[in-house]
């Protein structure tokens, strides 16, 4: 929810676990957008009770400070720290862009939120990426906190973490050719053009170009008269950072129910398969299936139907190995109608463009993508797990009997 609106710079979110990728993005930003200043939070000495907060420019540090952690939370004093600074950075004036720029395990999404709720405008939100390190990125199923990259309470890992910052923004910036790393190839390119096909993938490495070059002057003696310079036409980075951000039509597209999933694709040694079908799982063969089902793809994700819990959508998250099953509120075709008015426009066009006669907006719809993907193996197991055509056909009473293997890692 937005708060009352502040005056006050417009607000860039740049983020990422590839840290030498995104202060590439933030370095890039302080260049190609005069007097912008990057508030960053480093939560390194979170273990010992303080957040470290500094505010920079082109030309170097301009304040830095130390918080005290909130609720032994280094994200709660990020919190509650974050828009106070801009408060400071707004009443200064002369700023044209502040660069937030997260600590590496921060998620957007959240930050997002709380500086739209702040009153700020956020204009843009960046994932850094180094294409290089997306496949081990996403197979890295460590605990963040055993990278000393979170609390020891939490239990986000690696994976899974890094797949949202990279799913949530609309813009990629890809730092190549960073010191130390590796070079990319197309596979690396290809998954994470297939893991974010929508994303607006802008070069931010070395020869990346920052603004449009100026024409080359005439000689001297053919010179006509002095006109006044055309302004620099901005870079593309500074354009997406300012392009504009819409927060809650991007938390939106992270719900599963109406989730913008990629789309078939098979390039470059990776493939994504689409899985869609309007026939429950039965739930104990699906349950048994789902160390293989994880393990096939890098990276997969969507919603999913039970036979025994048929009012409830469930989400399929999964990468590094592991995987997320929740309950995400139910299916729409499950609802009285006068509770429809309660549910969000997007989520009602969502259901419409996918509506059966019978079931509603009941079924599968998982996404899988990963280099080397079985696809035909793949698809087989998913299939196997469906109802059979005699236990489909026994009806929704008996389907409400089946065992279900999924009580321990659901609450609903």
């Amino acid at each position: 929810m937005k708060g009352p609106e502040r005056p006050g710079p417009p607000v860039v979110i740049v983020g990422g676990l590839h840290a030498e990728a995104r202060r590439a993005t933030v370095a890039r930003l302080l260049a190609d957008v005069p007097g912008s200043v990057v508030l960053h939070h480093d939560l390194a000495t979170a273990t010992e009770g303080t957040v470290v907060r500094t505010v920079r420019d082109a030309t170097g540090v301009l304040s830095a400070g130390e918080d005290p952690l909130v609720n032994d939370c280094a994200c709660c004093a990020l919190r509650e720290d974050l828009v106070p600074e801009l408060v400071r950075l707004a009443e200064a004036g002369g700023t044209p862009l502040a660069v937030v720029e997260l600590w590496d395990s921060v998620e957007p999404k959240a930050m997002a939120e709380v500086v739209t709720a702040g009153g700020f405008t956020v204009t843009g939100v960046i994932t850094a990426v180094d294409p290089a390190l997306v496949l081990p990125y996403l197979g890295n199923g460590d605990d963040l906190a055993e990278g000393g990259l979170a609390a020891a309470t939490d239990q986000r890992t690696v994976a899974d973490t890094f797949a949202r910052q990279l799913e949530y923004a609309p813009v990629l910036a890809l730092a190549e050719s960073l010191p130390g790393s590796p070079e990319a190839d197309d596979e690396d390119r290809e998954l994470l053009a297939q893991l974010h096909p929508t994303a607006l993938k802008v070069p931010v490495g070395p020869g990346a170009a920052t603004a449009a070059p100026a024409a080359p002057a005439a000689p001297a003696a053919l010179a006509e008269p002095a006109a006044p310079a055309a302004p620099a036409r901005p870079s593309a980075l500074a354009r997406a950072a300012l392009a504009g951000f819409d927060v809650e039509a991007a938390a939106a597209a992270q719900h599963p129910a109406c989730a913008l999933l990629p789309a078939e694709a098979d390039a470059h040694g990776v493939t994504t398969l689409v899985w869609h079908r309007r026939r429950p799982f039965h739930p104990g063969r699906l349950y048994a299936a789902l160390e293989d089902l994880t393990c096939a793809a890098a990276r997969s994700r969507g919603r999913f139907w039970l036979a025994d819990k048929a009012d409830t959508l469930l989400h399929w998250d999964a990468a590094g190995g592991a995987l997320c099953v929740e309950g995400a509120g139910p299916w729409l075709a499950s609802l009285p109608d006068a509770a429809w008015d309660l549910v969000p426009p997007v989520r009602r066009a969502a259901a419409a463009l996918d509506w059966h006669p019978e079931h509603g907006d009941r079924c599968q719809h998982l996404v899988f993508t990963s280099p080397g993907l079985d696809r035909d193996g793949l698809a087989r197991l998913l299939e196997s797990c469906l109802l059979t055509d005699a236990e489909y056909a026994a009806g929704r009473a008996a389907w409400e009997r089946l065992p279900s293997g999924f009580d321990t890692l659901l609450e609903v």
